[in-house]
């Protein structure tokens, strides 16, 4: 591939950046490397770190057709943070704010994991390790799901 793709930031657009940014720092533990506000107090631009990963927030803006999840009527994208102890940072940022989408429950896949929305619409798909399954045994596992229909 020319040009080589280094890294992958994915960037949230979000109705209340600064609310935003507070609820992952409760949430997620995550750190805030810097903002960019306008005069007018909205946030152009944040970056933020969630374990390993850089994340990018901005305000919606309409005027330029980014939009947020709730003035979209929902996402279609979530996001997963895969957690030494899912347990504990499912039910932190459900504390912080966050609805249950889907409850934390043992997965075919060898995961223990379960999704949450956050207030500014975004979908967080939490996950931890329980076991090690082969590709050929998570298709098992994945094929027997649907036999038992």
């Amino acid at each position: 591939m020319s040009g080589g793709i280094e890294e992958v930031y994915p960037y949230l657009r979000v109705r209340g950046a600064a609310d935003a940014l507070a609820f992952y720092r409760r949430a997620f533990g995550a750190e805030e490397l810097f903002r960019l506000t306008e005069p007018s107090g909205r946030i152009g631009h944040a970056e933020i770190k969630i374990g390993p990963a850089t994340i990018m927030l901005s305000e919606e803006y309409p005027e330029h057709g980014i939009r947020a999840p709730d003035s979209l009527g929902g996402t279609s994208i979530s996001i997963h943070l895969h957690c030494a102890d899912v347990d504990a940072v499912f039910n932190q940022s459900v504390q912080a704010g966050a609805t249950v989408v889907r409850a934390l429950q043992d997965q075919f896949y060898g995961e223990r994991s379960g999704m949450v929305r956050d207030p500014f619409g975004h979908e967080w798909l939490l996950g931890g390790k329980i076991e090690d399954v082969t590709t050929e045994e998570m298709q098992r596992r994945y094929t027997a799901l649907f036999e038992k229909k």
